[in-house]
Order: structure tokens, then C-alpha cells, then sequence
């Protein structure tokens, strides 16, 4: 090795840190960096759908009211998801049901979340006279942001990454106690390393704020039917999960060899290129459309 590569190689860290907490106290409160990334990923989606709303005309604080909506269903559709393809630790042996509800050590489904999350902002779109497909492309770009940021709270946690790796990104991964929120620590005090892991719970989140920029881009150099832009994210997003969910060695329910993740991105790839053609043929239709054939379709 040349003088030059042995101190590149030196300059290079060895590996990536992971925290060895993840639930600070204040005042007694428990205070967990999973449920504080998925709260600030929460807000910056509701932020930046509501700035993209107001550029199309859009009530001040609309997005709000809708968002309520969405957020709580997507928290339930989120924990339902996980508890059902992930049964063992609440209805496995030795497993306990009432842990199902403690949402805040972690354990959201995004595929629940995304389904009931839409429900949830359909129905305060219904509640508030706000056009469905307008709110869904506007919130697209601040849903996939959400994503990246709440997945620093598995960071937070040190789960769900892949498989060993000596390159200098991957990732220092510690025996986790799950209940204390923490590392567990050897007789001299110092936190149990497992090893060093793929990040992929970073590749996901770089690959969500590419997504979010995409996104953004496609919106303003195109010329999209409503609903088109969500479509783009119900189908785009699954693209990287793919990839990733291969990566990852975290137990996962399996379906002819493959992780049901897969299988699931796969369904849901689908759904969102059927968005993106059949709002496309709405639109071209309504266009095409004589104001006869138009009454005698709404009648």
C-alpha cells in the first residue's frame, strides 16, 4: 500500500456509530427518539403539503384539519400492519398481547400506514370540501420526506439493518434491550457490540429524499392529471423497498421464499401504476368530454 492510500485509509473510519440510548427522561416522561422521528416527520409533512396547497389556492390551516385525519389513521393502519405480519412477539409463546398497543417502543407497517393513512385523509377531504386527489398529490413529496426522517429512529433503535460489512459506512450495531430503551453492557460497563451491518435503514432514507426531489421536479416540469403525482409515489417507493428489503436479515414472515415485504411492494408498484394510468384516462376523458356526454355520464 502507498503512503498516500495508508493514510486515506487511515482518515476513513472504520465504521458508523449507533446510539447506545434511545429513551431519555425528563421530569419522569419518558422521551423515545423513534416516536420524536416519527412526530417530526409527521410535521414537516404536514408542512410542506401545506405550503404546496396554498400554491393551488387552498384555505389557510385546511391541511391541518385534513391532516388530523390522515395522521391517526395511518398511526393505526401503521401499528395494525406490524402486529399482524409480525405476530410472534404478541401472540407467539411466550409473546404479550397487550404489548401490541405500545406503540412507542416501535413497530410501524408503512404499507398499513400509507392504506389507512389515505382513508383517513379521504375522509377529512370529504369533511372539509377539499378535492382528494389535489391533497394526495400535494402531501406526496412531505410523505416521502417523513419516510427518511422516521426511519433515523430505527437508527435510534439499531434494528433493521442488513447483512456484516467491513466498509467504512457500515453500520456499529449493539445488543439492544428493547424495554430499557438502551444498549446492553458488558460486566465492565461497555455496551455489547454485535458487529458492524449494511445501514439500509439510511439507503431507504436516501432513497426517500430522492424520491421527495423527484417528485418535486416531475411536479413542476410536467403537466400532471390529478392524482398522477401520487400515483408516481405509490409506485416509486416500492422500487427501492425492494432492493433494501433484500438486504435487510431481520426476521420477516416469508411467502415462497421471499420476504412478504417484497411481495407487498410488488402489489402496491402495481397499484400505483394503475393510479398513475387511470387518473391519466380520467382526465383525458373529461377533456374529451362535450357537455352532453358529460350530463348524460354524471346522470
Amino acid at each position: 500500500m502507498s503512503p498516500l492510500a495508508a493514510t486515506v485509509g487511515l482518515a476513513l473510519p472504520q465504521a458508523m456509530p449507533s446510539p447506545t440510548v434511545g429513551v431519555w427522561h425528563l421530569f419522569g416522561i419518558p422521551l423515545r427518539a423513534y416516536a420524536l422521528c416519527i412526530l417530526a416527520g409527521i410535521m414537516v409533512a404536514i408542512w410542506v403539503a401545506d405550503r404546496r396547497m396554498r400554491d393551488r389556492g387552498a384555505e389557510p390551516g385546511v391541511v391541518l384539519d385534513v391532516s388530523l385525519y390522515a395522521v391517526l389513521f395511518g398511526i393505526v393502519g401503521g401499528r395494525l400492519y406490524h402486529v399482524l405480519t409480525t405476530p410472534e412477539p404478541y401472540f407467539g409463546k411466550g409473546g404479550n398481547p397487550w404489548h401490541a398497543l405500545r406503540i412507542w417502543e416501535g413497530g410501524l407497517g408503512i404499507w398499513g400506514a400509507i392504506a389507512l393513512g389515505a382513508l383517513g385523509a379521504w375522509i377529512g377531504c370529504r369533511r372539509h370540501g377539499v378535492p382528494f386527489l389535489a391533497f394526495a398529490d400535494a402531501a406526496a413529496p412531505g410523505v416521502a420526506l417523513a419516510q427518511a426522517m422516521g426511519r433515523w429512529g430505527n437508527w435510534f433503535n439499531n434494528e433493521l439493518y442488513g447483512g456484516r460489512t467491513d466498509l467504512p459506512w457500515g453500520l456499529t450495531i449493539h445488543e439492544w434491550d428493547q424495554a430499557a430503551g438502551r444498549a446492553v453492557v458488558d460486566a465492565s460497563g461497555a455496551p455489547v457490540v454485535l458487529g458492524t451491518f449494511h445501514p439500509t435503514f439510511l439507503y431507504e432514507a436516501v432513497f426517500l429524499l430522492a424520491l421527495a426531489l423527484v417528485l418535486v421536479v416531475v411536479d413542476r416540469r410536467r403537466s400532471l392529471a390529478p392524482g398522477q403525482l401520487f400515483g408516481l409515489y405509490v409506485a416509486g417507493y416500492p422500487v427501492g423497498r425492494i432492493i433494501i428489503e433484500k438486504m435487510r436479515t431481520d426476521q420477516a414472515e416469508l411467502i415462497l421464499g421471499q420476504r412478504l415485504n417484497v411481495w407487498t411492494s410488488l402489489v402496491v408498484f402495481a397499484l400505483g401504476v394503475w393510479i398513475v394510468w387511470s387518473t391519466g384516462r380520467r382526465a383525458r376523458d373529461g377533456a374529451h368530454a362535450t357537455p352532453e356526454t358529460a350530463g348524460a355520464t354524471r346522470s
